[in-house]
């Protein structure tokens, strides 16, 4: 899940359980602390900025930080060190244990939805480095983002009735703007939606917002109750979207027992731009199956197959080399591709959770060997829209020993 998703996500769960007036400074405070846990995760990409490591992302990212182990551990120590702050300032400060909650709020929600998405999270780690991925989510949710912030930016604008009337249009004009944000963004992306649903999300919250403010219909003004009912509405999306997983699995299955394949791992991940688009994968022993689906449309699922290329000596070495067995451990719908540039063996590794909708572009997450025409490594790292360093190597690698 993207890092602003998160801390809004935070933000709503802070002030739906911990503050009802903006202007209670340990209310305040509260919030802060829900807010900073549901993005503080994420500080392990650090490791990232710092390290030369190419396969840093699956190596290091949503590890310990995003796990229900350390948890504890850390909502404790930013508690602690909130309180120490604040009291080194000469302020008034919540109570170590309403910290400590506002923090494990924050952190756990980071935990619960990184692992709702098809990247998944090491939620038990360091006791195990399995990845949970329970394929609710994409990463990028522009529909989860709207229900967590909504409620927070209506409860700010009916604070205060005097002021609703000029708060309402203004968001209204941003809100409409930030739908055709998202439009953009997703057509960009390859997944475009029509702009019927710009017009309307935007209706909706015309509806929601500036009619109540300009005929001064009363509305609630208590920004708890606001929250708690953006949680209810968080909670049923949420739902909603395991309904939608389900009846997606259902067809993948259907399909992969009608053609009686061999099955090594299925699954049904989501797509954009929204909870009824759905990708079926499945991997086979030379290959995967691999489709994009409607849950309106009521026929099965077609689906392609993207076979391996045979194997060789030059794919049997590459699979040898470290790198590549972490991202094997990474990947869940391996793809393995060989080709040639003249004197250059090229593997590379796909991941069929991920996929480029743009001509021309490789598939994300698609990491390459490059090997010399012996089988030494010469080079190694992803390619695609990742920007992650390559990896040069200075001094061959023992080549394999069976001949192509």
């Amino acid at each position: 899940m993207d890092p602003i998703t998160h801390g809004i996500t935070g933000a709503l769960l802070g002030k739906a359980c911990f503050s009802n007036d903006p202007a209670e400074p340990k209310g305040r405070i509260a919030v802060f602390a829900a807010t900073l846990g549901s993005v503080f995760p994420d500080v392990d990409v650090v490791a990232e900025f710092f390290s030369r490591d190419p396969l840093a992302i699956a190596r290091f990212h949503r590890g310990f930080t995003h796990s229900f182990i350390g948890l504890p551990l850390f909502a404790a120590a930013l508690a602690w060190l909130t309180q120490l702050w604040q009291r080194r300032r000469g302020r008034d400060c919540p109570s170590f244990s309403m910290l400590f909650a506002a923090y494990a709020m924050g952190i756990a929600s980071h935990i619960v939805l990184d692992a709702m998405t098809t990247f998944g999270t090491r939620i038990w780690s360091p006791l195990s480095s399995g990845r949970a991925a329970w394929d609710l989510l994409i990463i990028i949710d522009f529909a989860l983002t709207a229900i967590v912030l909504l409620p927070q930016v209506i409860a700010w604008i009916y604070r205060d009735p005097a002021l609703s009337a000029d708060r309402a249009p203004r968001m209204w004009i941003l809100f409409s703007l930030a739908a055709a944000g998202a439009w953009e963004i997703a057509r960009a992306a390859g997944f475009p939606f029509e702009l019927q649903v710009v017009a309307g999300a935007s209706a909706m919250f015309g509806v929601l917002v500036v009619l109540p403010a300009r005929f001064g219909w009363k509305l609630p003004t208590s920004r708890r109750i606001w929250c708690q009912a953006g949680v209810c509405a968080t909670v049923g999306y949420l739902i909603a979207c395991g309904a939608a997983h389900h009846a997606a699995m259902a067809r993948v299955e259907a399909f992969a027992a009608g053609k009686q394949i061999a099955v090594e791992r299925l699954g049904a991940l989501p797509m954009p731009p929204s909870l009824l688009d759905w990708s079926g994968a499945i991997r086979t022993a030379d290959g995967v199956y691999y489709s994009r689906f409607d849950l309106r449309d009521a026929g099965p699922p077609q689906f392609s197959f993207v076979a391996d290329s045979p194997p060789n000596r030059y794919i049997a070495a590459a699979r040898e080399q470290r790198d590549v067995g972490l991202y094997l451990w990474f990947s869940r719908f391996p793809t393995i591709h060989y080709s040639q540039q003249g004197s250059r063996e090229i593997i590379d590794f796909s991941d069929a959770r991920f996929f480029s909708r743009l001509r021309g572009e490789p598939a994300p997450f698609t990491f390459r060997v490059v090997l010399d025409a012996d089988g030494r490594l010469i080079e190694e790292g992803w390619i695609g829209a990742l920007t992650y360093p390559r990896r040069k190597i200075k001094g061959p690698a023992a080549p394999p020993a069976d001949s192509k």
